[in-house]
């Protein structure tokens, strides 16, 4: 089967009196368009690791998140629009929720494991699948050399030129990947990356290890909220008005630190009169479900 999405992702352009006043120009390249489930930097990571499985004959995908994880629920779909078995590895004590409800529904077998274990994840796999010759191991959020080949190819998708591009960082794999196709096709463009953990600076040690060759890139580490699935008051309210006012949804965990972050610094002055700036909308917007408690 011929693993393939047909990408729909517009460059949208937003406005805002803030905009206005620091004299800049802000467009969000909307990945979360791509897939109803298999969205954003989901798709893009999944879509190389998805091929190399398919190339080694591998028809059981076997990756790892939280009781929330997007890339959980990402997986889970891509596995069933393309004809793999999937079991999801899922950290913590077994719950019931709507992200594990739509897995299941999809096909994903679940299994749960303490916390402790889950650090090793290599070792969880060889423990359930070591003796499975059809077991493909994927990482946490797609974290590979493969994830950061796919989110490269973003760069390639864009027609027109900006001086800045922003975006939540993870596991640093879409931020690298975006960095390399900045290399190869815009290298005028800097790139801005958001850690969504407390203390994200060990973030440039997981974006460097995908880097094809060194660049330099900006890390803005202080709008985690407390840290990663952490939020307060001000980031809640930021995304009620953000979305109310752009029609363009987006949730705590990535999406709305990154946009908090980029209407800060434009607020700060970080960004010369005349920039054009590029966020990216990388989806994962089912993981608001797990939080609609803090609205």
């Amino acid at each position: 089967m011929d693993i393939s999405l047909e990408i729909f992702s517009p460059v949208q352009q937003i406005h805002h009196e803030l905009f206005k006043s620091r004299e800049v120009e802000v467009f969000v390249k909307r990945d979360d368009m791509i897939h109803p489930l298999i969205s954003g930097n989901k798709w893009r990571k999944l879509k190389y690791l998805l091929k190399k499985s398919q190339a080694e004959n591998k028809s059981h995908l076997v990756t790892f998140g939280g009781a929330f994880s997007n890339h959980l629920l990402a997986t889970a779909a891509a596995a069933a629009k393309f004809g793999f078995k999937a079991t999801g590895i899922v950290r913590g004590e077994e719950v019931e929720n709507d992200t594990l409800f739509l897995c299941k529904l999809h096909g994903m077998q679940l299994l749960f494991t303490d916390r402790d274990s889950y650090r090793d994840k290599p070792a969880l796999f060889e423990k359930y699948f070591g003796c499975d010759s059809d077991a493909f191991f994927i990482d946490e959020g797609g974290a590979s050399a493969e994830g950061a080949q796919g989110c490269s190819e973003l760069v390639t998708e864009l027609d027109q030129h900006f001086d800045h591009i922003i975006c939540a960082c993870g596991t640093g794999t879409t931020a690298a990947g975006i960095i390399n196709g900045l290399q190869q096709h815009a290298p005028d463009t800097r790139f801005n990356a958001v850690p969504v953990f407390k203390n994200g600076e060990f973030m440039r040690e997981e974006i460097d290890r995908f880097l094809l060759s060194p660049s330099g890139y900006q890390l803005h580490t202080d709008y985690h909220f407390g840290g990663y699935s952490k939020t307060k008051p001000e980031l809640i309210d930021f995304i009620r008005q953000f979305t109310a006012s752009t029609g363009i949804l987006i949730e705590p965990i990535y999406t709305g630190k990154m946009f908090y972050a980029l209407f800060d610094l434009i607020e700060k002055g970080q960004f010369k009169p005349g920039s054009r700036i590029l966020a990216i909308h990388t989806g994962g917007l089912w993981g608001i479900l797990g939080m609609r408690d803090k609205f």
